[in-house]
Parts: C-alpha cells; structure tokens; sequence
C-alpha cells in the first residue's frame, strides 16, 4: 500500500475544531482500511483523542488489558 507524503497548506485547519493545523502540533492520519485515501489533519492529539471518541472509532478495535491479571 504506497501513500504520497506532502505538506499541507499553511492554512489547512483542525478537522475536530476548525483551528488552523500549524498554530498548535498537527497530527495527520489516514484510514488504511479504506485504501489509505486523503489525510485527515488534526492541530493536537487532544483533537485527534476527542474525534475518536465521539465518533466511536474504538469500539472493537482495542486489545483488553487487565493490570490486575
């Protein structure tokens, strides 16, 4: 699976917040289950965390972890 690496505009905004990507530590990530098409930018993993939880993008897709075990 073979994906281009560019940079985005300077004025490419936060997909959660709308906040423009390079006033804070952007993140960029793709769904490789879906071709690896378009990136979607984020301005922080704060973003990226609350998009994730929102749109219930976990569920199913973590390994459990049980410390106590």
């Amino acid at each position: 699976m073979s994906t281009t690496v560019s940079t985005p505009d300077a004025d490419e905004t936060c997909a959660y917040c709308d906040s423009r990507i390079f006033d804070h530590d952007p993140v960029c990530v793709r769904d490789c289950d879906d071709g690896c098409g378009s990136p979607t930018y984020f301005c922080n993993y704060a973003c990226l965390s609350a998009h994730i939880d929102e749109n219930d993008l976990v569920a199913g897709n973590a390994c459990e972890w049980s410390p106590g075990e």
